[in-house]
């Protein structure tokens, strides 16, 4: 069973709105985080995500939230697939929604027929037709009321002194990543940083490190470079290798991605 292509939108609302659409997916993602919050609609079958504590499944039907910098996954099961719509949504453009206070979803997979139908309505303009200030403004409405009802306005800032070293190392070293130097700098040996980090973060060295260059490769691509340059400046084998995990990481190829851009 393969998917059948995503479509991905950048949309000129709710401060650079991103969403994506995708019928009947059956690739898991590995552990990985988004800057943003997550809100997915389940058209068909079921969505599963993995925590660090649970699994969770979220059936048609039914919103499924991950937080920003939420590591999860999404594993599937052998001939599984899911349809979905997910709104990409920015962490200032949900306070700004929600009266300028913070909110954290620990309710996650939510079943609202009232609000699954008025997001689906939305995402349904966004495939049909151009996004205006109106929809922004409908936008607003349903985070706002998606925050009162199922989020919780405590937020836990975990201490993440090992990322944010690692960040300012990645900046250093211009994407390019070796895990020796990098366990050099904190004092430590290689193993013993892995487990360090992915204790701090959920996530691998290596992930981390891809993930912050595909982060990188989106810049890029709206900058209008190409899919070469990229993968020679983000340190990839080639085009190939860096489709790959560009893909595995979002749900869609870098083509797709800049297409709407």
């Amino acid at each position: 069973m393969s998917s059948t292509p995503s479509k991905y939108y950048k949309l000129g609302i709710g401060e650079g709105l991103e969403a994506l659409y995708v019928k009947n997916y059956n690739s898991s993602f590995p552990f990985h985080y988004h800057p943003t919050y997550n809100i997915t609609l389940v058209y068909d079958g079921s969505f599963n995500t993995q925590l660090s504590d649970k699994l969770l499944v979220s059936p048609m039907g039914t919103i499924l939230i991950t937080n920003p910098q939420e590591i999860h996954a999404n594993p599937f099961e052998k001939h599984s697939s899911v349809s979905f719509f997910t709104f990409y949504v920015s962490q200032d453009f949900m306070e700004y929604c929600n009266q300028g206070r913070p909110v954290v979803f620990n309710e996650k997979v939510i079943y609202d027929v009232l609000l699954f139908a008025a997001l689906h309505q939305l995402a349904t303009t966004i495939h049909q037709t151009k996004i205006g200030p109106r929809h922004e403004q409908e936008l607003g409405k349903m985070l706002q009321q998606l925050a009162s009802k199922h989020g919780d306005d405590h937020v836990e800032t975990p201490d993440l002194q090992m990322k944010s070293m690692f960040d300012d190392f990645f900046a250093e070293e211009n994407m390019k990543f070796s895990l020796a130097d990098a366990a050099k700098r904190f004092g430590i040996d290689k193993f013993k940083f892995i487990r360090l980090f992915k204790s701090q973060t959920g996530l691998t060295p290596n992930n981390y490190f891809i993930l912050k260059r595909i982060e990188k490769s989106k810049a890029m691509l709206a900058e209008g470079k190409d899919l070469l340059s990229i993968a020679i400046d983000l340190g990839f084998y080639d085009t190939a290798h860096y489709c790959n995990h560009f893909k595995k990481f979002t749900g869609i190829s870098p083509i797709a991605y800049s297409t709407n851009l």
